[in-house]
């Protein structure tokens, strides 16, 4: 179908191709009424002389301008009908003349460096209004998103995902660096203090079945009240020490403990065998069909939240991606430093595109044009420099009057 652009170029072909036609045409007409009326007058003859040399050049003209495209007047000549025969190498030539003088990085880089790619972004992104109408879009596409793409799918593909990177995933250094960001911040003795008031109160809570516990156990021939005595002697001295622990930061159990930790995540980095049963327990964990359901149950409130926050033009999430865009296209647009950087990621992937990827763009018109057909390939071309080309004709036909003219004039005074 053709565009309206194509109309018109259509539209100045025929133009033009009727002005050098006319051309022709008056040239003819001159030459038959100088050589009939002329009467051999001297006049009539120099008109006669231009006249026919104007008809041989643009007789000349509109033949080699005619060949390029088909063959004049049908006629088996040879040579003619250039472009549907040589389509083919003309892509190819085309092709190679593209890469080898635009797809050069001396050529590329410059302009690359001037369109300051990282500033441009950066200013387009911190616009007023920027961030808030491309937050608003994220939102728009997650909402397709999940339109096209059925909650099975994702949730097995999510399953399958936590499935291959947490089975791969070494969890001994990572439980290592855990348990060093926990000792170092004094977590694991804010977590010992709650797990000993915890064990107090649980001891507290259930002193009656504790003490049943020791009478039971205890010889027949104790009397009980040497059992009471026995029982809250330890029973107080239990909790005592646990409150002394709890008080004191620096009790000697509290220190034992933060040792042990410590040695524990040198082990993870060093024991081999440690290592492994860290890495045991986490594949049977993960291999548990309580976890594997847990983990496909994910999707269905995630989706939920996520879904809600993104049509909630106030929501938390709308408002992060919008000033995450703000920031990022403020930073673009005012820090030289990262432009700097950004331009040298830019280059570096101009380069390898262009070393790596040169052929396949310029494959791109090589395989278009071996696509066309002949007479499609010379209808395109004809479109777009046929008006341009009429000018020969019409060239033709004007110069070749003048020569003829000059060469009749000094052919009479010789």
């Amino acid at each position: 179908m053709l565009s309206e652009a194509d109309r018109e170029r259509i539209r100045a072909l025929r133009k033009m191709k009727a002005i050098a036609g006319g051309g022709l045409l008056i040239a003819a007409a001159l030459f038959i009424v100088s050589a009939t009326a002329g009467g051999g007058h001297s006049g009539w003859a120099y008109l006669q002389a231009a006249s026919e040399a104007a008809m041989v050049g643009g007789l000349a003209d509109w033949f080699a301008v005619t060949a390029l495209f088909r063959r004049p007047l049908g006629l088996p000549i040879p040579h003619t009908a250039i472009i549907p025969r040589k389509k083919d190498q003309i892509g190819a030539s085309l092709g190679d003349f593209v890469q080898q003088n635009f797809l050069t990085r001396e050529v590329v880089a410059p302009r690359v460096a001037a369109a300051r790619i990282p500033y441009r972004v950066g200013d387009w992104l911190a616009a007023p209004g920027r961030s808030e109408q491309l937050s608003a879009e994220l939102a728009t596409a997650l909402t397709g998103a999940q339109t096209v793409l059925g909650d099975d799918e994702i949730r097995a593909a999510l399953e399958r995902f936590v499935d291959d990177q947490l089975h791969r995933l070494p969890a001994a250094p990572l439980l290592a660096k855990v348990i060093d960001l926990v000792v170092e911040g004094g977590q694991h003795q804010i977590l010992l203090g709650h797990g000993l008031r915890a064990a107090m109160r649980f001891l507290e809570d259930n002193r009656d079945l504790f003490r049943q516990r020791v009478s039971q156990e205890s010889p027949d021939w104790v009397p009980n009240w040497v059992d009471e005595r026995l029982f809250t002697k330890m029973f107080v001295g239990v909790q005592n020490f646990l409150a002394d622990v709890v008080a004191d930061e620096d009790h000697p159990l509290r220190r034992e403990f933060d040792q042990r930790l410590r040695d524990y995540a040198l082990r993870l980095r060093q024991d081999p065998t440690a290592a492994a049963a860290v890495d045991r327990f986490k594949n049977d964990l993960l291999d548990h069909p309580a976890v594997r359901g847990a983990i496909g149950s994910l999707w269905a409130p995630l989706k939920e939240t996520v879904l809600a926050a993104a049509a909630n033009p106030d929501s938390e999430l709308r408002r992060v991606v919008a000033s995450v865009v703000r920031q990022v296209g403020t930073t673009l647009r005012d820090d030289p430093i990262l432009q700097a950087k950004c331009d040298r990621w830019v280059s570096g992937v101009m380069d390898h595109v262009l070393a790596h990827y040169s052929d396949e763009i310029t494959g791109v018109i090589t395989q278009t044009v071996a696509r066309w057909d002949a007479e499609s390939t010379s209808r395109r071309l004809e479109l777009q420099v046929g008006r341009d080309l009429q000018f020969i004709r019409i060239n033709g036909t004007v110069v070749g009057a003048i020569v003829g003219l000059i060469i009749f004039s000094v052919g009479r005074v010789l």
